[in-house]
């Protein structure tokens, strides 16, 4: 897809930038679509043949596509903390997925108790203070216990569930067949079970929000779970795949209801008559489990899990049709950008914002601001590191000597050039070092036998391919990898 690399009405962005305060009909409605395990490739912007996702590909028409979004972290739980609080999580010590059942005992906390520090300000604690009614729909995955339950987290309304898996059709026996973090619930436990198809539902529960007859711009997080396993698919939508089969077939009809209900939800935000002063945002909390839900991270190496591209780039969206043209962006950014820059499009004071590590990304769309909005990215899970500095990348590994590698001249990382640039090496090395030193402990981790499944899994995917043959891990240990991880 050719797209032209311009930006329209900046002048008009940038003197909201510098305004100040908002009234409540200038500030714009603000919709977070976060989907789940879908691989980098798996859309019609990025150019799947056989994933089809027309309301998306409309999306990045109208809006800016950033080539290379990235995630706080490749797993589930820990990038959902760093894209809530625009912080890296290790630094309030998030630094694991938080799956009940699969940690080490000597863990801080465990079960129900792993989650969102409550010390911790969400966007939507920002955004309620600013004004909005907030709304989260399907799944959370920051905590089970109630004191990490979304309504104590700035959001005025929840329908969706607390852990971070279930099925994607209603539960017959609702609580005594499943755990409380599997169940749907509106609000604060009141458990309810979907009338139908829960993708369709959580699209259907947010076009609701949308179409209420009120002042105030709404804040919606739209967290789907979908194509997260375990891999379900109406028969409907399934026979709109015939020429695909498998785990692929499946999880082509999730992501198409997947985009069906985005477009329910811009259905309604059009007949409200608010589509040109929404801000929406697409994006996804890792790379695809290609093993788990046969997802494609073409053209990028690796998976869910570790800190190769194909974990860590996600598709990255913004559509402000008052404000913003269609184009590209081409220099790296975070998920952890989005809460500074919904609270100034807000209206509100960046210098308000205290120790967060994400950036206002007006300035840059605009180009009041040159150069990358980061100066360095890192990543951390247990040894696993890996930081991004202009088009260098240094990845630390567990079980092998650290790899260095020039994205834009490689961004599949198959050319290591840590040999002819030690100085480089072992300046990000040490830079890196001094990064994790701002670090709280884990409050928790998995059991340290996990970390030969992660490894594995990278290797089985080290080259980029489209390769969907089955691969069955293999440990030296009896060991399962977490289900809902």
């Amino acid at each position: 897809m050719t797209r032209p690399n311009v930006f329209q009405t900046l002048l008009a962005l940038f003197a909201l930038i510098v305004s100040g305060p908002l009234s409540a009909e200038d500030q714009p409605n603000i919709l977070l679509i976060f989907s789940d395990d879908a691989g980098y490739e798996d859309f019609g912007f990025h150019g799947s043949k056989d994933i089809r996702t027309p309301n998306l590909d409309a999306l990045a028409e109208r809006g800016v596509v950033f080539t290379q979004g990235y995630v706080t972290d490749p797993t589930c739980g820990p990038s959902r903390a760093g894209l809530m609080t625009g912080r890296y999580q290790q630094r309030f010590g998030y630094q694991e997925i938080n799956v009940p059942g699969y940690m080490s005992p000597n863990s801080k906390f465990l079960g129900d108790d792993m989650g969102l520090p409550l010390d911790q300000w969400t966007i939507a604690d920002y955004l309620k203070r600013q004004g909005y009614r907030t709304a989260v729909y399907g799944k959370w995955h920051l905590g089970n216990a109630d004191r990490f339950h979304p309504r104590y987290r700035g959001f005025d309304e929840f329908y969706g569930f607390r852990g971070g898996a279930r099925s994607f059709f209603p539960y017959k026996n609702g609580r005594r067949n499943n755990t409380r973090d599997e169940l749907m619930e509106r609000g604060f436990r009141n458990f309810e079970e979907p009338s139908g198809y829960v993708t369709d539902v959580l699209g259907e529960e947010a076009a609701k929000f949308v179409a209420r007859d009120d002042e105030a711009p709404f804040f919606i997080y739209l967290s789907f779970n979908a194509p997260h396993t375990p891999m379900e698919a109406t028969e409907e939508d399934l026979a709109r795949f015939p020429n695909l089969t498998g785990k692929r077939k499946t999880y082509a009809a999730m992501m198409w209801a997947m985009d069906r209900a985005i477009g329910n939800v811009f259905d309604a935000i059009k007949q409200a008559g608010e589509l040109d002063n929404t801000i929406v945002v697409f994006t996804n909390d890792n790379g695809g489990p290609t093993d788990k839900n046969a997802s494609i991270n073409w053209p990028l190496a690796g998976t869910k899990s570790n800190h190769l591209e194909g974990g860590i780039r996600v598709p990255y969206v913004i559509s402000w049709p008052e404000k913003l043209g269609p184009g590209t962006f081409d220099r790296p950014v975070s998920t952890m950008d989005l809460l500074p820059s919904f609270h100034v499009a807000a209206g509100g004071d960046e210098a308000e914002l205290e120790n967060i590590d994400g950036v206002n990304l007006w300035p840059h769309l605009s180009g009041a601001k040159k150069g990358n909005p980061h100066e360095q990215l890192f990543w951390k899970k247990d040894v696993r590191a890996a930081m991004r500095r202009g088009d260098w990348k240094l990845i630390r590994f567990a079980d092998r000597p650290a790899q260095l590698f020039n994205i834009a001249r490689d961004p599949e990382e198959q050319s290591d050039l840590s040999p002819e640039n030690p100085s480089i090496l072992k300046d990000m090395f040490q830079k890196l070092h001094q990064w994790e030193l701002t670090h709280e402990r884990p409050l928790w981790t998995l059991d340290q036998q996990f970390e030969e499944y992660d490894t594995d899994r990278m290797d089985r995917y080290r080259q980029p391919g489209r390769d969907l043959e089955p691969w069955n891990w293999r440990p030296d240990r009896k060991t399962v990898p977490p289900q809902s991880e």
